[in-house]
């Protein structure tokens, strides 16, 4: 019987070599590929394959996020192919605790030599392996995860006592799985002299600034990747760059941007619980904060500490988003004033900026 592949990979090139190599098997064949995770799911509505070939980072959803929402939804059999398994072996041991049934290195260079090599056989050994195997849905790992969780104060120590001050006012939002293209939605519904904005998408490093361009052209907005120290102007929107922590700060009425690394926190960097606890101290109640679509509890602890200083707390819905993991942990814990679809986000946005004028 014919085992039906489909290849998750961000590079053309990968998926168009590993397709060749897969069809060349005459007891596999190639159904489909996509270059990340939200292209894959709409393409696999249509014909669920039986093995997916899956990379670990890529644009709009990374390989574990993906892996995770796969075996907790419609488990199919996933071999991770992915040069990042040598760098940090954690996220091995992570995709096989996901649900991954194999995990093989991809070639960095030198595609040629690899096609020559005992590794591609390993690989069509491991897509045939993996059909074979029966998976079962596979509960979120939450706290069991490898990756080491921290909270955000590693990175900014929370506040005991907060005093209100009267600020100009900023929103910021916190997004992940399906974010990218929510993201967008949300920007094309507000006006283009809003306050500033300032969002955090879970995306790897060399993929945010990219993101922030292709925003910059089909929004009327001006949409950068923040830089450390770059003021916050009206009609701005600033995407925080991958592998680095975003906060706002402030000088007396002047709101900055300031970036600082270290570990990740609620299993992310940049990470939303940064970046609203930072909102929370120096924007305080004319703060905006809206969590979005996306897996995990990102931003759920940032969006109370959001509340509690006066802030006004916006989620996505159920139904508009591609996740729910991130709006519905935060709506748990009481951190939500409001839950509106994504089409409604920015009204209900720039009805809150009236009502603070």
């Amino acid at each position: 019987m014919t085992i039906n592949v489909f290849i998750v990979d961000d590079s053309a090139v990968i998926r168009q070599v590993l397709g060749e190599v897969v069809n060349a098997d005459p007891d596999l064949k190639l159904i489909g590929v996509a270059p990340d995770p939200v292209l894959a799911i709409r393409k696999m509505n249509k014909h669920m394959p039986d093995v997916i070939l899956l990379d670990i980072e890529m644009p709009k959803m990374d390989g574990i996020t993906f892996l995770k929402k796969v075996m907790t939804e419609h488990p199919i059999p996933v071999v991770i192919l992915s040069a990042l398994t040598e760098s940090n072996p954690d996220l091995c041991l992570e995709a096989l605790s996901s649900g991954a049934v194999e995990v093989v290195n991809k070639p960095s260079s030198n595609l040629s030599h690899y096609l020559q090599s005992s590794e591609i056989k390993g690989l069509l050994s491991g897509i045939k392996r993996a059909a074979k195997m029966k998976v079962r849905p596979v509960r979120y790992l939450g706290e069991a995860s490898f990756r080491k969780r921290y909270s955000a104060d590693v990175i900014i120590e929370q506040e005991r006592h907060h005093q209100s001050v009267k600020t100009d006012e900023v929103i910021v939002v916190g997004a992940s799985t399906g974010g990218t293209d929510a993201i967008e939605k949300l920007l094309m519904g507000m006006p283009t002299g809003s306050p500033p904005i300032v969002i955090v998408q879970h995306m790897p490093g060399k993929f945010t600034n990219a993101f922030a361009q292709r925003l910059n052209t089909v929004l009327q907005h001006r949409v950068v990747e923040a830089e450390n120290r770059q003021k916050l102007v009206a009609g701005s929107v600033y995407i925080a760059p991958g592998d680095v922590h975003t906060m706002i700060s402030r000088v007396e009425q002047t709101y900055f941007i300031e970036l600082k690394d270290g570990p990740l926190v609620s299993r992310h960097k940049p990470s939303v619980d940064v970046l609203f606890r930072s909102a929370a101290q120096h924007v305080g109640e004319n703060c905006i904060g809206v969590i979005m679509t996306g897996m995990g509890d990102d931003g759920a602890q940032g969006m109370v500490e959001l509340k509690r200083v006066g802030a006004y707390t916006l989620a996505q819905s159920e139904d508009s988003c591609l996740v729910f993991g991130m709006p519905k942990e935060a709506i748990a814990k009481g951190g939500v004033d409001k839950v509106c679809s994504l089409q409604n986000l920015p009204y209900h946005i720039q009805k809150t900026m009236v009502g603070n004028a």
